[in-house]
């Protein structure tokens, strides 16, 4: 589904760009010669449009082409949108530096070197902007299931999870888990968060035919392969793609590393990503950051500080003892949003808790002030976390920080969250905050301290923006 989809996608992208570029061109001629903007045009050197006609055909033809060649249209699963974007740069510079020569090869004293310069930068901003446009409508279709491929996973060990956090993470990828199958009677008879458990591995027949599934994702340890090799046949009678994720001998995928040696697959095992150096970095960046956003937001702090006080009795900071990494605990810093004594109240509202799992969220709690309720849709509780920042108890990104009760009905894959500080934002807050259960919670947790990268955090932090004002999941 999801690769003829994209498919379709291509194509329409492809005949949007031959519209665009000529487009593009027209601009930069209007721009160089009617605006003239940076260099005004000699009279005795003035082309009209007409001259240039056959010049943008052939700039149509050969970016058409570089752009095939450079894989503009064929990005892998799950390319971003400067993935894009740097591909589009390279096609669109190779075009213009052709069509540059050929012109000057024929009357270098006519056509304006500048505008082709021109063209090529509208080219690269219109197609990158068709490309924005474009992941916008694809995401918005995926949110609400068109267009992914439906997929079941065989097994929900550790590495069916990694599978699932993966997915969590990357919804850009198209795929749409509609639940998983194991023959262990523990983990086939408890859902993953969103993810339905649907019983054993006998039932993969049913399953695909029932939940009209796309693709079946195998990932069972190795010691099966005769159970693996019989699911894969079960899946060629039913013409549903069928995959397999070795566990390379038990190994720790997140630790895997895999280098081609021309075109021989090397595998090794690699450190965790958050450790040396890249700890250092992260650290040095939260300090900065953090205490630049106190002395840079401290005027708001103390708007916000004279609201709660005017609004209801009570401390202006709520404080309360959280759980750090390596499961120490520390005081968490947030403006009060709740009346005084609104915790005591927790046991009596318990039937009313809407995240599944060991956290507690309410989406119109009752104990809410009238600031608080602003603060929260907006995020401007989580202010004083700067401090907790500052101090090295949270950092900037990670997971959210938990309370000891929740960290006490915690699984065991579930602890691995505290390898690393929890932070003011993180996967979670920008995949959908409160919307999420608690397993899912965990899975990009897992996910993030797997795969952190600065740039990682550069886009967790971006993402921020827009999710905090949009409010969407916070309560």
């Amino acid at each position: 589904m999801f690769e003829r989809y994209r498919r379709w996608v291509s194509l329409i992208m492809a005949l949007t760009d031959v519209v665009l570029i000529n487009l593009a061109f027209a601009a930069a001629y209007w721009v160089r010669y009617d605006l003239q903007w940076f260099r005004t045009v000699d009279p005795a050197n003035y082309a009209p449009f007409q001259m240039y006609i056959p010049f943008a055909l052939v700039l149509t033809v050969l970016l058409m082409l570089a752009y095939k060649l450079g894989g503009v249209y064929d990005q892998p699963r799950g390319a971003s949108w400067l993935d894009e974007v740097y591909a589009l740069v390279g096609g669109t510079t190779t075009g213009i530096v052709i069509v540059t020569a050929i012109t000057f090869w024929f009357r270098p004293q006519v056509y304006s070197r500048l505008m082709f310069i021109w063209a090529g930068g509208i080219i690269v901003a219109l197609l990158s902007l068709s490309r924005l446009i474009k992941r916008w409508v694809w995401e918005s279709r995926m949110r609400r299931g068109l267009g992914v491929d439906r997929v079941l996973i065989v097994g929900a060990g550790e590495v069916g999870r990694r599978l699932m956090r993966n997915i969590v993470a990357q919804p850009e990828l198209g795929y749409q888990v509609i639940g998983f199958v194991d023959d262990d009677p523990e983990k086939n008879s408890t859902d993953i968060g969103r993810f339905k458990a649907l019983g054993g591995i006998d039932n993969l027949p049913r399953v695909i035919q029932k939940e009209a599934i796309d693709e079946v994702i195998v990932t069972l340890p190795w010691m099966h392969h005769r159970k693996i090799l019989g699911i894969m046949r079960q899946c060629e009678r039913e013409r549903v793609r069928a995959r397999i994720v070795p566990d390379l001998f038990q190994l720790a995928l997140s630790r895997v590393d895999i280098e081609d040696l021309g075109g021989i697959p090397i595998i090794g095992v690699k450190e965790i990503s958050i450790t040396g150096w890249n700890l250092a970095f992260k650290r040095a960046s939260d300090i900065v950051l953090s205490l630049a956003a106190l002395i840079l937001l401290s005027p708001l702090m103390l708007l916000i500080s004279a609201a709660i006080k005017l609004d209801s009795p009570g401390p202006i900071l709520f404080k309360q003892v959280r759980v750090g990494k390596g499961g120490r605990r520390f005081v968490f810093h947030k403006f009060r949003s709740m009346r005084q004594g609104a915790e005591g109240e927790r046991p009596q509202l318990a039937d009313r808790d809407e995240v599944m799992g060991a956290t507690f969220k309410i989406r119109h709690d009752p104990r809410c002030t009238r600031v608080g309720r602003f603060l929260r849709r907006t995020s401007l509780d989580e202010l004083p976390q700067f401090y907790n920042v500052l101090r090295g108890e949270m950092s900037l990104v990670g997971p959210r920080p938990a309370i000891p009760s929740e960290v006490e009905q915690y699984q065991e894959w579930h602890r691995r969250r505290l390898e690393i500080p929890p932070g003011i934002t993180g996967l979670w807050q920008v995949s959908g905050r409160s919307q999420l259960t608690f397993d899912e919670m965990c899975l990009l947790d897992i996910y993030y301290l797997e795969n952190w990268s600065p740039l990682l955090d550069l886009k967790i932090a971006l993402k921020t923006i827009p999710a905090v004002l949009a409010g969407k999941g916070a309560y």
